[in-house]
């Protein structure tokens, strides 16, 4: 099965560096999509690396598969949002101090930047988590300890989600590996661009109404 080669990284440490290709790995062996499975379970609550370059990987290999690969990856994301909730409403006063510590990027200044977002935005605050690099584990696991609105965590996760993996399985399936470097090198930007236009959108319609 071809895979994509990951794409040359800016600075990072060495131990997460060899996680991301431990985690592209998978890609090659028979456990693939078990692996894509419970990676992007994992993503949503601790692991520090996100399910997207497994699943481009997969998609290359067998692109007539790609869509099969995204609902997984969704549906274990969504999941994973779902313990991470849970652990978020019953578990945190145990957890976190281990959380900010062993969780690469995630510190106590980060939640109480969350709990302003759900105050003004709640649902968009979650789809717009689930759909560009902004940590999604900071607001599944903030979600649970601020007490959102539980079908509105789970409506704001599958779509977010959805978007995000079946958007990339579908350019794939399409275009191939040209897409991929491209998404490879503009993947970021490309999520927050469209983050910004689409809060943009929202401030605009608040500020006429």
């Amino acid at each position: 099965m071809s895979t994509v080669q990951p794409p040359e990284p800016g600075p990072r440490r060495a131990p997460l560096r060899r996680l991301y290709d431990w985690v592209l790995h998978w890609a090659e062996t028979p456990y693939g999509v078990p692996a894509l499975f419970v990676l992007a379970l994992a993503e949503s609550s601790f692991f520090p690396i996100p399910p997207d370059p497994l699943l481009v990987a997969l998609c290359l290999g067998l692109p007539r598969k790609s869509m099969r690969f995204a609902a997984t990856a969704t549906v274990a994301s969504v999941v994973g949002g779902v313990i991470g909730y849970g652990i978020g409403a019953g578990a945190w006063h145990l957890l976190q101090d281990w959380f900010f510590v062993y969780v690469p990027g995630v510190g106590p200044e980060s939640f109480a930047r969350v709990q302003g977002l759900y105050d003004r935005y709640d649902f968009w605050a979650v789809f717009l988590a689930g759909l560009t690099p902004i940590p999604y584990k900071v607001f599944t696991l903030s979600s649970g300890v601020f007490s959102i609105n539980f079908g509105v965590f789970v409506v704001a996760s599958l779509l977010s989600r959805g978007l995000r993996f079946f958007v990339v399985a579908a350019l794939i399936y399409r275009f191939g590996p040209p897409i991929t470097r491209f998404i490879d090198r503009y993947f970021n930007l490309l999520a927050i661009a469209f983050g910004v236009l689409l809060v943009g959108g929202f401030v605009l319609i608040e500020f006429m109404l």
